[in-house]
């Protein structure tokens, strides 16, 4: 014989569920919020860039009164340094959150080599033209077609070439320098058309190799320049030519993301937007304002800053024009074009 359950009694199960789901709203998803969850830098809070990870995880656990906690994981730690696997390891579900870079992702999301074509943008507004535009939401669509959820920018900085042997303001004074350079063919065939020797290496590895002269230069944000001290490993050149930036991508992992109630979802993504804001603006500080005091800073320590003039520049422009042809359709003609039109309407 059948047992019924009362109708009553059912109505009343049925509310008492959604009331515990109001008082705690992981049991509304059907199983508990992990304890940690896993965010994975290539930098530190030292940095802008590891910044931008510490204040997402305060807002994150602020506004969600501590369902949601995160732990920072610099040094892409989680996957034993190697940058390139980072993307892998967020859609495998190895790294739960990420703030990354679009050039240590462009392997696997070949759309994101946009950023690192030579001399595309040439000033911040052309950077702001692509992410809080038509293609930024373009590749926001594509990463979530590869197996994560983007959620805000962010911003690692232009990166600017160093070396430890002369002021470089034409493509001849590159010639037979050895630079380090990023694991991305698009980097390799940048410097090589410059005349340059590329190298890559780990940043760890690099490091010493400047100090000892087995590697004369390298190219990164300012930011980076001064927080890891390269004027004291015989960096004392530095050259402005804004060449490629590094914007960053906050994302999170697909199955942590559907194990969050919409609400918790909400929070997370406006704390990210939040959270990309401040780490931008710190990522310019110093380069933005009159006078542009972080060179001033750089200057202090003994290593001279170039400024190529326009004309100076445009002979970069020349030299790796033929890279940047070779490249634009691998990256997709037509979302270069469109990044194209965008940064040519930009408002400075």
């Amino acid at each position: 014989m059948k047992t019924r359950f009362p109708r009553r009694a059912l109505l009343a199960a049925l509310a008492a569920a959604a009331a515990l789901s109001l008082i705690n709203p992981c049991l509304a998803q059907g199983s508990s919020y992990k304890s940690e969850y896993r965010l994975s830098l290539v930098l530190g809070p030292a940095f802008p860039w590891g910044k931008g990870g510490e204040i997402w995880a305060n807002l994150v656990r602020e506004r969600t009164q501590g369902r949601i906690n995160i732990k920072l994981y610099p040094g892409v730690s989680l996957i034993q340094g190697d940058q390139t696997r980072e993307f892998s390891a967020l859609r495998q579900g190895v790294i739960d959150m990420a703030i990354g870079s679009t050039i240590n992702w462009s392997p696997q999301v070949k759309q994101l080599n946009l950023f690192s074509l030579p001399f595309l943008m040439p000033d911040y507004a052309a950077i702001d033209a692509l992410t809080r535009g038509e293609v930024g939401r373009d590749l926001f669509a594509t990463l979530d077609k590869a197996g994560v959820v983007p959620l805000a920018w962010g911003e690692n900085g232009y990166r600017e070439l160093s070396n430890s042997k002369r002021a470089v303001k034409t493509p001849e004074d590159l010639k037979g320098l050895k630079i380090r350079v990023v694991g991305s063919p698009l980097f390799l065939d940048t410097f090589t058309a410059l005349g340059a020797n590329p190298t890559q290496m780990s940043w760890a590895d690099a490091q010493p190799a400047f100090a000892s002269g087995a590697v004369d230069g390298q190219e990164n944000p300012l930011a980076i320049f001064t927080a890891a001290k390269l004027h004291s490993v015989a960096q004392k050149h530095i050259t402005l030519w804004g060449y490629v930036a590094d914007p960053l991508i906050f994302v999170v992992n697909k199955e942590v993301w559907a194990s969050w109630t919409p609400a918790d979802q909400a929070i997370v993504r406006q704390a990210a937007l939040d959270a990309g804001q401040q780490q931008i603006a710190i990522a310019r500080k110093g380069l933005v304002e009159p006078g542009q005091p972080l060179l001033k800073e750089i200057a202090g320590l003994g290593v001279t800053v170039t400024q190529p003039s326009a004309a100076e520049r445009e002979a970069f422009v020349k030299a790796t024009r033929g890279v940047y042809g070779k490249w634009k359709p691998q990256i997709g003609a037509e979302l270069v074009s469109k990044a194209e039109k965008a940064i040519a309407a930009r408002k400075p």
